[in-house]
Order: C-alpha cells, then structure tokens, then sequence
C-alpha cells in the first residue's frame, strides 16, 4: 500500500493488488485511525487520461468535491505514485491543499 498524499484529515492511498483493475483509482482513508476501512475509491483515469470521478464513497458531497477538485490539480503526481505503487517501488506522500 502506498500513501500518495495527504488532505486535511483525509490519506490517499494506492493498494498495489488494485494494479490490474480496469481503471487507476485512488482509496481515501481518515487519518490517525488504526484498523480502518477506505471511505472512498476515487477513479483518476479513463482509458489512460485523467477523468477524476467517484466510484463509491460514505463521505459528505462537500469533502468529495474537495477531494475530487484537489486530486484534478495535483492528478499528474498522484498518477505518477500510483505508478510507483502498483510497480512495488517507494511513494513519496505530498501534502496538498483543498
């Protein structure tokens, strides 16, 4: 598992055995919280361009509009761990604003 970035209360992560499902997504777990489960999976492509869209979340409509819009401005790094994380190499976590 890698964790991409952080956002205000919220981790982004890549799981490595996600590396073959049809589309690149994003998981979006709360931070701090031990033995926790993803609120949220975002998908970030479609057919190998970015296309940041919900695909299941238990988060309000405003924290997936700033999740959405954050990961929109910063997809090009987000991408690239994913990469780095579905390849077994290590992320680097960036800290990004709403």
């Amino acid at each position: 598992m890698g964790q991409l970035a952080f956002l205000q209360m919220f981790i982004l992560v890549a799981i490595s055995i996600d590396a073959n499902d049809n589309r690149r997504h994003v998981h979006v777990f709360r931070k701090g919280k031990r033995h926790q489960h993803s609120l949220a999976k975002i998908w970030i492509e479609r057919n190998g361009q970015q296309c940041v869209e919900i695909a299941e979340s238990e988060l309000s409509a405003k924290d997936n509009e700033m999740i959405v819009a954050a990961i929109n401005r910063h997809w090009e790094s987000i991408n690239d761990q994913v990469t780095k994380a579905f390849n077994g190499e290590k992320t680097v976590s960036i800290n990004i604003e709403k």
